[in-house]
């Protein structure tokens, strides 16, 4: 559908016609100036911006860094090039056609390949590379120095090379800068990364050379058959290590119990619940704990660093650290607690996050949470809250105002509490939209909170809990608090350029299971 053309007033002409003589005048008086440097490097230039590929280019860059904060500068930025491309090409261009310039007077060499057919006002590059200058600026103000500096140079690059006016790419960039601002006010840049905490405390223990007085408490069909390859693995690491393997209908906490009776080192390898287990009885009977990872997603074992190798390095070298625990009702968890559907949409997520990924997981189900999620009432503080789901962490997890992902560390003595209400359909679709983009904290459906210990009521009937991603009851009250540095781990040394090389990837050999 063609739009009708506007009519404007003699005064609006005679603007319109001064633009354009002035226009005409710039565009000459760079098309006549005569550089090798322009004719080298701006046809390329100009190339390589067509169809935002450069930007896109850039993005990637930006995310394959590993930073959280570029990551999300290039999501802000390619987001903001659709709506200026769309508003440029699909708008500007049909109000207000012109002619491309006549080229006669640029260098052979510096021309364009091929000259768009497109009317010539607006420059959707220009306003591609300010969307996306722009954004990138907002989410990350030092790396968006260098890319303005580019997206100026693409837009110089459109009059360089003959395709545009003056007058198109300011208009071009204005309608880009006017994108990303409007982007700014509806979903502010993210906050800031946390400062990098202290390293963890180290305790000396006696070390076991060999896995001398060790005895490992192990599930062989954990993880998918990985209990069966770290099994392999101990015997041969810690060769003098008594294994006890979990048979099938043997109690798991029969096992743990007699272990921990008789050994100076408990060693658990499983999942998650296996070492939740493995740390009650571990401190019971005031021994360390070893964690041999095994299970499917093995998150204590990532939030501490380790692996089955590491752990038995530790062992015989002597080294450990101290965590917290938190418990639920009197029932200890290491990593998350979570009541009404939040238990549901972790289950949810982790058997989809296998097949496209955590975070594109995590929006389809939170989708289908808050679709089908039955709400309840919550008192916290005096406060009543309409609530979807409650999230309970050990230690406060990392970014705050998003989607809990890593902690920094296991020793904070606190609990993170994250409350999200229930809100209508559209809310659901805008929480969504937060979780993807890393807005859920400037949402008034979200609620975070830091304590050392709460006390939750759930005003109705019994809602269901979980621990460590395993239901394990229901109630009207949670009751939680944290016991800090309770638990004795394992937990090998690293230096500073240890850290560095597993930055950037690096493992050492050997199964980790995880």
């Amino acid at each position: 559908m063609r739009l009708p053309r506007p009519r404007f007033t003699p005064q609006i002409m005679r603007v319109v016609r001064d633009v354009d003589r002035l226009d005409r005048s710039l565009f000459t008086a760079i098309a006549e100036h005569r550089s090798p440097m322009l004719d080298r490097v701006m046809p390329k230039l100009s190339r390589a911006a067509d169809y935002s590929v450069l930007w896109m280019a850039v993005g990637a860059g930006l995310a394959a860094t590993g930073d959280r904060r570029l990551k999300w500068a290039a999501e802000r930025g390619l987001g903001n090039i659709a709506l200026a491309s769309l508003l440029t090409n699909q708008v500007g261009k049909r109000l207000a056609p012109r002619l491309r310039p006549a080229i006669e007077s640029v260098p052979l060499a510096r021309r364009v390949f091929r000259l768009p057919t497109s009317n010539s006002f607006p420059s959707g590059h220009s306003a591609s590379a300010a969307a996306f200058a722009m954004g990138v600026s907002t989410q990350a103000p030092a790396a968006g120095i260098v890319v303005q500096a580019l997206a100026g140079l693409v837009a110089f690059s459109r009059i360089a090379t003959g395709a545009h006016y003056p007058s198109d790419v300011a208009v071009g960039w204005a309608i880009g800068s006017a994108v990303s601002t409007l982007g700014a006010r509806v979903q502010p840049s993210a906050p800031p990364a946390k400062v990098t905490p202290a390293p963890p405390l180290t305790i000396d223990v006696p070390p076991h050379p060999r896995g001398a007085g060790v005895v490992c408490v192990i599930n062989p069909r954990a993880g998918g058959g990985n209990g069966a390859r770290v099994i392999r693995r101990i015997e041969k690491l810690l060769p003098e290590a008594e294994i006890v393997r979990l048979g099938q209908g043997q109690d798991l906490d029969d096992l743990l119990a007699d272990a921990a009776a008789r050994c100076d080192v408990l060693g658990v390898g499983g999942g998650d619940g296996t070492l939740q287990a493995g740390a009650r009885h571990a401190i019971e009977h005031d021994v360390p704990l070893a964690v041999f990872p095994a299970g499917t997603f093995n998150h204590f074992a990532k939030a501490l660093g380790v692996s089955v190798d590491a752990t038995a390095r530790a062992i015989e070298q002597g080294w450990c650290t101290t965590v917290d625990v938190a418990r639920l009702n009197g029932e200890i968890f290491l990593n998350t607690a979570s009541a009404g559907s939040y238990p549901e949409f972790v289950i949810r997520r982790e058997k989809l996050e296998g097949r496209i990924g955590k975070p594109l997981a995590a929006v389809v189900a939170g989708w289908r949470m808050l679709r089908t999620a039955e709400p309840f009432m919550l008192r916290y503080d005096n406060r009543e809250y309409t609530l979807a789901g409650i999230f309970i962490g050990n230690g406060r997890y990392d970014p705050p105002g998003d989607a809990p992902q890593t902690r920094l560390r296991m020793d904070d003595r606190q609990l993170d509490l994250r409350f999200l209400e229930r809100g209508s359909r559209w809310a659901a679709v805008r929480t969504l939209f937060a979780v993807f983009t890393g807005g859920l904290g400037r949402l008034p459906l979200y609620h975070e909170f830091d304590a050392p210990k709460a006390h939750l009521e759930v005003v109705g009937g019994p809602i269901p809990f979980a621990r460590d991603g395993e239901v394990t009851g229901s109630g009207t009250v949670l009751d939680l608090d944290v016991a800090y540095r309770a638990l004795t781990v394992y937990r090998p040394r690293t230096g500073s350029w240890s850290r560095v090389l597993r930055r950037f990837g690096w493992r050492r050999q050997g199964v980790t299971a995880s």
